[in-house]
C-alpha cells in the first residue's frame, strides 16, 4: 500500500469566513496531526485549495483572505498544492497525474466539508480504483438549511461517514490512522 494524504480546502473561509465549520470539534487539530504524521512517515501530502470561478462570489473569492489556506496549513510541509474550482479534487486538476507519478494506490481524505468536497473526492478516488481512507475526526462540516429542509452538522457528518463506510471508504479516526502508519513503519 502506498498512501497519499489529501488535505482538502482547509482555508480561512471555514474559520473566519461565511462557512464556519462547527462539527466535530477538534477537526483542525486532527488535520494538523495527520499532516505531521505523514511528514514523519514519508507519506506524500497534497494540499487542495478551492477557488470560486464566478466573479464576485461571496465565498472562496480568489486571493481574498478567506480563500487563503489556514495559517497552520500554509506553514506545514506539503508535496504539492492543487487548485480546484469544483467539489471533486480530481475534476480539472493534476491530482490524478500526481498520484500516478508517485505510485499511489491509497488516498487518505481529510479537510472540509465532509459532505461536499471530501465526499465527492472520496467517491471520485473510489471510481478510479484507489483505496480510500476517510478520517472521521479530521473532516468537518456545519449545519445547513435550504428549501429541501435542514440538518444539524452532527447529523450531516454522521450520514456521510455511514455512507462512505457502506461502500467507498475505510472510515477511521485520526488516532487509528496514525497507529496504522506507525505499524507500517515498524
Amino acid at each position: 500500500m502506498k498512501r497519499a494524504l489529501l488535505v482538502i480546502d482547509v482555508q480561512n473561509e471555514y474559520f473566519t469566513g461565511k462557512l464556519p465549520v462547527s462539527y466535530p470539534s477538534g477537526s483542525l487539530e486532527n488535520i494538523l496531526k495527520t499532516m505531521d504524521a505523514a511528514k514523519q512517515c514519508g507519506i506524500p501530502t497534497a494540499v487542495i485549495q478551492h477557488r470560486a470561478i464566478r466573479e464576485g462570489s461571496p465565498v472562496f473569492r480568489f486571493q481574498s483572505p478567506e480563500w487563503e489556506l489556514h495559517p497552520e496549513i500554509a506553514v506545514r510541509p506539503r508535496d504539492v498544492l492543487i487548485e480546484k474550482t469544483l467539489p471533486g479534487a480530481f475534476t480539472g486538476t493534476n491530482l490524478e497525474a500526481w498520484l500516478t507519478e508517485n505510485g499511489i494506490d491509497t488516498v487518505t481524505i481529510s479537510g472540509y466539508m465532509t459532505q461536499m468536497c471530501c465526499d465527492t473526492t472520496a467517491r471520485q478516488a473510489f471510481h478510479r480504483g484507489y483505496k480510500v481512507e476517510f478520517l472521521s475526526d479530521a473532516t468537518g462540516t456545519l449545519a445547513f438549511s435550504n428549501n429541501a429542509g435542514s440538518v444539524t452538522a452532527e447529523e450531516l457528518h454522521r450520514a456521510i461517514l455511514v455512507t462512505q463506510a457502506q461502500r467507498f471508504s475505510a472510515v477511521m479516526k485520526t488516532s487509528e490512522w496514525i497507529s496504522q502508519l506507525n505499524g507500517d513503519m515498524g
